[in-house]
């Protein structure tokens, strides 16, 4: 579903993304790791379609994001890290808003709109206005949107930040229902703990390409060891950067 082919991204004589390849399945969760300027951000946004790659190609659900983007976005759902948000919108109203943006409209909407707010379990503030919600509720409102035009594919840069345990638990849950429902959900996160529990692959960006790629055993492996934990395998795989839980610079 989602396709990234030697993807490079080049600002100057800097290159942030270097010859990146990515291939997610449908009914995949695909765990994308790195330490903080490693590329993750920037190969996110290149394939959302905010930034435009140097070279290479992109494509979701078959549509090339370079000659047929309305195609891929289309197929596509996108919760950013630093969602943004209108406050003075009631729940509803903003996924209404967002259902507009892909053309939907009529009584669709309105179901489509409740399961969402039941899903998220934000149903009893579907008519509140947004600049009263929390933080977790926010987040768990920009997923619902996500989710409103059934996209095939899912980008997902840091779900968790700022989630209480009991909302990182419904997160875990519903992105798990979605992909057995054969949703691509491509993850970028820094808890390698989520990665561990939720994806059925893992890659490992660093210096603007990929080092590893496989199952959470995979990467064991090629790091030489048997380690329960994935926090001493990251580690050794990346040389010793470590995950901070601060913004990339790239």
């Amino acid at each position: 579903m989602i396709v990234v082919s030697d993807v490079v991204k080049r600002y100057g004589a800097f290159t942030a993304v270097d010859g990146v390849s990515l291939d997610v399945k449908p009914g995949q969760i695909h765990g994308f790791l790195g330490p903080n300027g490693a590329g993750k951000t920037t190969t996110i946004r290149m394939i959302a379609g905010l930034l435009k790659p140097t070279s290479g190609r992109i494509t979701v659900n078959g549509h090339d994001l370079a000659t047929s983007p309305e195609g891929a976005k289309a197929s596509l759902g996108f919760i950013p890290d630093r969602p943004f948000i209108y406050e003075k919108l009631t729940a509803g109203e903003f996924l209404r808003f967002h259902a507009g943006l892909y053309g939907l409209e009529g009584a669709a909407v309105e179901e489509r709109l409740n399961e969402m707010l039941e899903i998220f379990e934000l149903t009893r503030w579907r008519d509140e206005l947004i600049e009263s919600f929390s933080h977790g509720m926010k987040q768990r409102l920009v997923m619902s949107a996500a989710f409103m035009h059934r996209p095939q594919a899912v980008l997902v840069d840091e779900p968790m930040v700022g989630l209480d345990p009991r909302g990182a638990r419904l997160i875990k849950d519903v992105f798990r229902r979605m992909a057995d429902h054969g949703v691509a959900i491509l993850m970028s996160t820094h808890t390698l703990e989520v990665a561990e529990e939720m994806c059925d692959l893992v890659s490992i960006i660093l210096k603007g390409r990929i080092i590893a790629s496989g199952t959470v055993d995979d990467l064991r492996r090629l790091a030489g060891g048997d380690d329960e934990e994935l926090t001493p395998v990251f580690l050794k795989l990346t040389g010793g950067s470590g995950l901070q839980e601060i913004d990339e610079v790239v």
